[in-house]
């Protein structure tokens, strides 16, 4: 089945090509309600011409005999969590699992299904079933994530092995992925650019939002091994009449640690659907990463979208950053408080952003999770070709 972005922008079924499975089962370690990031933005596109089943990973809350609940997210979309008893062994854990998914998988037809895997490690329960065709989008490097599973790696060894198609989630990543597939492709963070548009729209401040003439510099996403928090603590305490908000989870850190001067504001999680109208009244956004093994490879999906917003940016040396955003003097690449102020106070002053903004809009216009799913969906038609025409070893 081949998907076209049609006249009113939507994707739309060609029928060209009956080689894709009707139904997808994606394995992911992230919540579906977590963070609406790069899964849920593909999966609720190929969910108006696919069944998508996203099954996230088990909660031990089951009194007795393991479960699945499912919960209708979008159509034709459903999350699945598997509800184990507290106190398993990792074996017991993983036999459940797999004991499980086996009899969900009971008389169901395999031609039927395509496996998409966001995690290896579900590999561990779901490797006896046979799906029509396997695809692992790899948007981040797993292993150098903190409290990453000593098996991570080798499982994702064996799920190269598997695949018929490799996604991503940017360039850097590619890079360090090429050598092990040889049906790989990048594809960095995309946009919904008419979502992140509307912040050029609203004129009001979110009641928890401070509201004030001074200069406002925010960050969206997860608190987590990944947030620079002394950078932010050095460019409050440089400037204590900048006021910095923060949105998002905290995340495998301690909160304790992270700064609380007065001009620093912790709002908490915010919906996807919210976010224009915070950013509506920020003067810059900012990308404050530490540069670790956890981010040596991401590709972070705020960056477009602060760019769609109409807001500077200020970010460290994130390489999926730098290229091609600071290589096109999109956005400012700085790597000491000092730099992150001098970098704002250069933006703050500047009264012509016309140029720069037009140059922004031209650069996204390309940029989009449509057709981002629309090219992935391509070449999963293409690998669903050759493996039906593959001779059978004898």
């Amino acid at each position: 089945m081949q998907l076209t972005l049609g006249s009113n922008g939507n994707l739309q079924s060609n029928n060209k090509s009956n080689q894709l499975p009707e139904n997808i089962i994606v394995f992911s370690h992230l919540r579906w309600d977590f963070v609406f990031q790069r899964p849920q933005h593909l999966l609720t596109r190929l969910a108006k011409t696919f069944n998508i089943y996203y099954i996230e990973e088990p909660i031990f809350d089951a009194a007795d005999q393991e479960y699945y609940t499912f919960t209708k997210r979008d159509k034709n979309l459903w999350v699945m969590v598997p509800h184990l008893p507290a106190g398993l062994s990792h074996e017991d854990h993983i036999s459940t699992l797999k004991a499980m998914f086996n009899r969900y998988m009971e008389n169901k037809q395999a031609y039927n299904y395509t496996f998409w895997y966001y995690t290896p490690m579900a590999l561990e329960f779901s490797d006896d079933q046979s799906p029509a065709l396997t695809i692992y989008d790899c948007m981040d490097e797993l292993s150098l994530f903190d409290f990453a599973p000593p098996q991570l790696k080798a499982l994702e060894k064996q799920l190269m092995a598997k695949a018929d198609v490799v996604f991503t989630g940017g360039q850097s990543l590619y890079e360090a992925k090429k050598h092990q597939h040889n049906n790989i492709y990048p594809f960095p963070s995309s946009i919904d650019r008419k979502h992140f548009l509307q912040a050029r729209e609203y004129k009001t401040c979110p009641p928890d939002q401070i509201n004030t003439t001074q200069p406002k510099l925010g960050f969206y996403g997860v608190l987590d091994e990944r947030f620079d928090a002394e950078l932010i603590r050095g460019i409050a305490d440089a400037r204590p009449d900048w006021q910095i908000i923060l949105i998002g989870p905290i995340v495998k850190i301690d909160p304790a640690t992270l700064p609380h001067n007065k001009n620093i504001h912790y709002l908490g999680p915010k919906s996807y659907q919210e976010l224009p109208s915070y950013m509506a009244t920020w003067d810059i956004a900012l990308i404050p990463f530490m540069l670790n093994d956890s981010t040596r490879f991401i590709s972070p999906t705020k960056t477009p979208e602060y760019l769609a917003a109409g807001l500077p940016v200020i970010s460290t040396a994130i390489r999926d950053v730098v290229s091609p955003y600071g290589k096109n003097n999109l956005v400012h690449i700085a790597a000491t408080a000092e730099e992150f102020v001098a970098a704002a106070e250069q933006e703050l002053s500047n009264t012509a952003k016309e140029g720069w903004q037009i140059k922004v809009d031209t650069f996204l216009a390309s940029n989009s999770w449509d057709k981002t799913c629309e090219n992935m969906t391509k070449l999963m038609e293409k690998a669903a070709d050759k493996k039906m025409y593959m001779p059978i070893a004898q």
